[in-house]
């Protein structure tokens, strides 16, 4: 793990506690990366989107945050790390600093980078069984601040519980006007016949870096039409295909929602075209 500094750290609770909002107020982004060996994935969309997300909570920008500084202390990391050969899931936190005594808010922002090994530096389909439901107990307000990855994620965290409690894998979950947004762990597509649909960012579904390289894939793909645009849950079990979308794990198709059940021709189809998208990235 190493800070903006550039000086390597020790996970410990008593340093982000004492440097940081994002562990204390919630008051952080996340940014997800996967990087094979010396190569990040995506790397110029992950950065534009995490330098609009600090302009959205007007968190201030230093002068040497540039896309090569901050791909150069990544890549440090996991030199450091003795990781540099690995392809590796990184998450990668943005936050304000804790202020001085007797401020009330540091507009100064610190980052902490967290790496993990992954098994493969590819995206690979996961052919198992891949149960959905919906999660009703709480909704997402649909907005701008819904489109963004931080580290304030209860309703994920208690919906993530509520499956496991049920048997489910994962739960689609709503906004304030009951219209589907997104599931617990991604951007989801309904395809129905040669259509496809997935929520707009209006409606308040994370605006990823997966979501956003799906959609320019499957507007390539003359055999489909795309659509973004309001999903009714209603619609859901009337879907020949669903799949769920995220830096992880790439395509996740879904198997069974309710008495429903799906094939996963489009998500077979793209996995291909996604990874090499992503190795020409």
């Amino acid at each position: 793990m190493i800070n903006y500094d550039g000086e390597l750290l020790e996970e410990s609770a008593a340093y982000f506690n004492a440097n940081n909002r994002g562990f204390s107020h919630g008051d952080a982004l996340l940014e997800k990366l996967r990087i094979a060996p010396k190569k990040i994935y995506f790397w110029e969309d992950h950065y534009l989107r995490l330098m609009a997300s600090m302009r959205i909570l007007r968190m201030e920008i230093p002068m040497n945050f540039t896309m090569e500084y901050l791909e150069d202390q990544l890549l440090k990391t996991l030199r450091e790390s003795g990781m540099e050969d690995s392809s590796v899931l990184v998450n990668l936190y943005v936050f304000r600093k804790t202020p001085q005594k007797g401020a009330d808010l540091e507009n100064e922002v610190s980052f902490l980078i967290s790496p993990q090994v992954e098994t493969s530096a590819f995206y690979i389909k996961n052919n198992s069984s891949y149960r959905l439901e919906v999660y009703k107990d709480h909704f997402i307000q649909a907005g701008m601040i819904s489109n963004l990855s931080t580290v304030n994620n209860l309703l994920n965290t208690i919906g993530k519980v509520y499956a496991s409690e049920n048997g489910y894998d994962d739960c689609i979950v709503l906004n304030d006007q009951k219209n589907v947004v997104q599931t617990l762990r991604g951007n989801i597509f309904l395809v129905n016949q040669n259509h496809i649909k997935t929520p707009p960012i209006t409606d308040g579904c994370e605006n990823g870096v997966l979501r956003k390289k799906m959609i320019e894939l499957l507007q390539k793909v003359t055999d489909y039409t795309l659509e973004e645009a309001s999903i009714s849950p209603f619609e859901i079990q009337k879907a020949d295909e669903l799949f769920i979308t995220n830096i992880k794990v790439g395509i996740q198709s879904v198997t069974h929602y309710r008495k429903a059940s799906y094939k996963s021709v489009v998500a077979d189809e793209i996995l291909g075209k996604l990874n090499a998208l992503a190795r020409l990235s």
